[in-house]
């Protein structure tokens, strides 16, 4: 199989869509502990949670304006929460 096909020309999807990831829980924010390397949880539509090797627990958001990568700052946890770092994205 190449370039997505299967034998006999039927489309095969299975490995060109991406899987669905699911959307952060505050449950699963707030058991974010701090590794030996830092890490991110995503959430959707280019938000999600830096944790930092401190325990850090940082809200970014990513996103592409005029064809150039931006990276935006939303606050730490617990004082910006889930629910607000969604607004403010």
């Amino acid at each position: 199989m190449r370039g997505g096909y299967i034998a006999g020309g039927t489309p095969n999807f299975s490995n060109s869509v991406p899987p669905v990831m699911p959307t952060l829980t505050e449950l699963r924010v707030r058991a974010a502990k701090a590794a030996e390397k830092p890490y991110k949880l995503y959430d959707e539509r280019g938000l999600f949670m830096l944790v930092t090797t401190a325990g850090g627990r940082l809200w970014r958001f990513k996103y592409r304006a005029g064809g150039v990568e931006k990276l935006l700052s939303l606050g730490a946890y617990p004082d910006v929460s889930l629910k607000r770092a969604r607004e403010k994205r």
